[in-house]
């Protein structure tokens, strides 16, 4: 079993064999170390940017990232796995880290939050 937290929504599935404290805290430090990862091209974080899609965490505390970038042509493709896998690796009680770079659905501006719009000036 595992507990999907949408990165989209704040609701959370506790279907896990982990206890939902800790759930909700390994959910709450990924969001964290999520929002330490920055675009090199763009002054917002990736998660208030909207490329995280989906983060999943599993039984035996192994995290599965869904993120994609701006466009296939970003030329931070090579870097902003690694440093996400960095960033969800260094909380603790986390295990592996996998990060799958998906095009589907292709982002758009309209998956930033308010405050990647504030900060990028994009009302």
């Amino acid at each position: 079993m595992t507990d999907t937290a949408e990165v989209k929504t704040a609701t959370m599935e506790t279907t896990s064999a982990l206890p939902p404290e800790e759930t909700e805290r390994l959910t709450t430090e990924i969001i964290a170390g999520l929002k330490t990862v920055f675009d090199p091209e763009i002054p917002a974080d990736i998660y208030e940017l909207g490329l995280i899609y989906k983060v999943e965490i599993k039984d035996d505390r192994s995290v599965d990232v869904q993120m994609t970038l701006t466009t296939p042509n970003c030329p931070a493709a090579g870097e902003l796995p690694t440093m996400v896998e960095n960033a969800v690796a260094s909380v603790p009680g986390v295990g592996v880290v996998n990060v799958n770079l998906v095009w589907d659905p292709a982002w758009t501006p309209d998956r930033m939050s308010d405050e990647a719009r504030l900060v990028l000036n994009m009302w």
